[in-house]
């Protein structure tokens, strides 16, 4: 059974995401400024971040922190803000997480019951 908490939460979107020292610093980051869950899709493009947690201030500092590494094509995508997040058993991956595809990054965000959103801040048509 889900439940849903109210966090914040941020998308960002760079050509791709490949470089193992830059995905260390985005974890560094995280870790140094509280931001309990991030999700990654690297490998190739397209490069995508998700990020959440409970202060505003943690996850908008994450995102600067992840500009500052100078991405190609860096952009975020949905900026930081507080939305309901389902959590249980299958969506509480605490930590820095990595996906190699766009499938399973949008199905973790299906879980966590933010599909609309995620397609919206990907550029995708989103069905009303």
């Amino acid at each position: 059974m889900s439940r849903s908490t109210n966090l914040f939460i941020t998308l960002i979107r760079t050509h791709h995401i490949t470089s193992r020292k830059k995905l260390q610093r985005v974890k560094r980051a995280a870790r140094q400024l509280v931001v309990p869950f991030v999700l990654v899709r690297s490998g190739g493009s397209p490069g995508i971040m998700y990020a959440e947690g409970p202060h505003e201030s943690g996850v908008t500092d994450w995102v600067n922190a992840v500009k500052n590494l100078r991405y190609k094509d860096f952009q975020c995508a949905q900026k930081p803000m507080t939305r309901p997040v389902n959590v249980d058993e299958q969506t509480k991956y605490d930590g820095f997480n990595e996906v190699a595809s766009v499938t399973e990054f949008s199905e973790v965000m299906q879980r966590k019951g933010l599909t609309a959103w995620w397609k919206a801040g990907m550029g995708y048509k989103v069905k009303e």
